[in-house]
C-alpha cells in the first residue's frame, strides 16, 4: 500500500539497507529512535503492528537495528488491542522496549490475543520475540537441507470461470456432459481444512478443435480472454493469449504434500495431508511433490510447528505459512535408520487416524477443545520420535524446541 514516495522515505531511514524496501512504515520510528538514543543510557518502546515481529519483516527491520548494538529489553507479544472508541478496528500489536543497556529482560507473554499476560524472565528476547538465541531468518529460495523443494499451488487469473462449486458444477455437466473429464477437486487453505472441495475446469491441454464440441467450455475460455484483456495489469493482458492455461501452473504427476497457507492460532498443529495428482491446488496451499512419510512426519510434528509459531508471519492472527522463510530455513534432524522408520512408524499412525474419523474435517479434528483422544496420542507419540531424531530430551518444552532450532539454524548459516 505504500506509494513511491514512502518506501523511498523508509529506504533512506534505514540507509539502503537489505530488503529496506519492503519494509513496515511504522518500523522507520524504531530506526530514528535507536539513532537518536546513539549510546546514551536511555530506552525507547513503541506499540506497532505484530508484524514487526513475524515473518520476513523481523530480519530487514531487527538486523539494522541490533547491528547499532541495540537489543530488546522488554516485549508484550502479540494482543489485540483496544480502547473506547465505537466501531474500533480489530488490531493485533505488539510493544517492543530496546536499548544498549544491560537490562534484566521481561516478557509478558499471552497465550492468545485477548489472554492477560504472563510474566517472564527469559535470558534473552531476540527480534522473534522468543526466548532464543539472536538470529535472523532471511526470506531464502532453496531449503537449507536437502528435502524436496516447495512451491504454491495453482494461480489461474480466470474472473472464476473456471471455478465451480459442487452444484454449479452439476448443473454445467447437465448441460455439456461430456466436459466430465475436464473437471478435477480444487483445494485451497479453506477448502482443504474444512472439507469442502470446490471444482476446477482444467483446458490446459485441450486442442482447440475439441473445443467444437464443448459450445459451453469455449465460452468460459472467452470469457477468460475478455477478463484478462481488461485487466489493467500489462502482465496479465499478454497471457490473455492463452487463455485456456493458468498464470502460475503447479500439477505434480505424483502425491504431494498440502501445507495450509493459513491456519488458525488456535490449533496447535498445521493440519497437513497428502493429496494425489488428480487434485488441483490454489495459491491459497503450498505442495511439496516427491514428499515421503519421513518428510510428512517431520513437518507436521511439534518441532516444525513451534519453528513455524515462531518465525512465521500473521494474517491478523492466525499462522501464515511461507517456504522462503518458515519450510526453507527449518533445520531437519540427521535420523539414524531405526529413528527414520520410527518417525514414518508414527506418521502413518496419524494418517490412520484421521482416516478412521472419517466424516470429521480437519477443522474438527484440530480443533484443541474437540480434539480426539486416539488423535493427540499419535501426535504425541509422534513428537517424541522427532525430539529424539534431534538428540535432546526437552519433554515437549517449546521454549527449549525453539532455542535449540535457533542454535542449529545459526550453525547452518553461519558461513554462507
Amino acid at each position: 500500500m505504500q506509494s513511491k514516495e514512502q518506501k523511498a522515505e523508509i529506504q533512506e531511514v534505514f540507509h539502503g539497507a537489505k530488503n529496506s524496501g519492503n519494509i513496515d512504515y511504522v518500523a522507520g520510528w524504531y530506526m530514528k529512535a535507536a539513532e537518536y538514543m546513539a549510546d546514551y543510557p536511555i530506552c525507547a518502546a513503541f506499540v506497532s503492528t505484530n508484524s514487526i515481529c513475524q515473518g520476513e519483516q523481523v530480519a530487514n527491520i531487527w538486523e539494522p537495528i541490533f547491528k547499532l548494538g541495540f537489543h530488546i529489553d522488554f516485549a508484550f507479544d502479540t494482543f489485540r488491542w483496544r480502547n473506547e472508541a465505537a466501531g474500533q478496528a480489530h488490531v493485533f500489536v505488539v510493544i517492543v522496549g530496546f536499548s544498549k543497556q544491560q537490562n534484566e529482560k521481561t516478557l509478558f507473554h499471552h497465550v492468545s490475543p485477548d489472554a492477560k499476560p504472563e510474566i517472564l524472565r527469559p535470558s534473552n528476547i531476540n527480534a522473534y520475540l522468543s526466548d532464543a538465541p539472536d538470529a535472523f531468518v532471511w526470506n531464502r529460495s532453496r531449503p537449507i537441507n536437502d528435502v524436496p523443494p516447495i512451491g504454491i499451488g495453482n494461480k489461474p487469473i480466470d474472473g472464476g470461470n473456471y471455478l465451480f462449486t459442487k452444484d454449479e458444477m452439476i448443473e454445467f455437466l447437465s448441460k455439456e456432459p461430456e466436459a466430465e473429464k475436464y473437471f478435477h477437486p480444487w483445494l485451497g487453505s479453506q477448502e482443504f481444512i474444512n472439507g469442502c472441495p470446490r471444482y476446477v475446469l482444467w483446458l490446459g491441454d485441450t486442442a482447440d478443435a475439441d473445443l467444437d464440441s464443448l459450445p459451453l467450455c469455449r465460452e468460459r475460455v472467452e470469457a477468460v480472454r475478455e477478463t484478462r484483456l481488461a485487466s489493467s495489469s500489462a502482465p496479465t493482458r499478454k497471457i490473455a493469449e492463452t487463455p485456456k492455461r493458468f498464470h502460475v501452473e503447479n500439477m505434480p504427476k505424483g502425491s504431494s504434500i498440502l501445507v495450509p497457507k493459513v491456519s488458525s492460532e488456535r490449533r496447535h498443529y498445521i493440519p497437513v495431508g497428502f493429496i494425489d495428482p488428480g487434485i488441483f491446488c490454489s495459491d491459497l496451499v503450498f505442495l511439496i511433490p516427491d514428499a515421503t512419510l519421513y518428510h510428512y512426519g517431520v513437518l507436521q510434528s511439534q518441532f516444525h510447528n513451534a519453528w513455524m509459531r515462531t518465525v512465521a508471519g500473521r494474517l491478523k492472527s492466525d499462522y501464515r505459512y511461507s517456504g522462503g522463510v518458515v519450510y526453507n530455513n527449518f533445520v531437519w534432524p540427521i535420523p539414524a535408520t531405526e529413528q527414520r522408520q520410527t518417525i514414518e512408524e508414527a506418521a502413518q499412525m496419524i494418517l490412520d487416524v484421521r482416516e478412521a474419523h472419517q466424516g470429521k474435517t480437519l477443522a474438527e479434528l484440530y480443533d484443541p477443545d474437540k480434539m480426539p483422544p486416539d488423535l493427540l496420542a499419535a501426535h504425541e507419540a509422534l513428537d517424541k520420535a522427532v525430539e529424539r531424531a534431534y538428540g535432546v530430551d526437552f519433554n515437549g518444552d517449546e521454549e527449549k524446541i525453539v532455542a535449540h532450532l535457533f542454535k542449529l539454524y545459526a550453525e547452518a548459516t553461519e558461513s554462507v
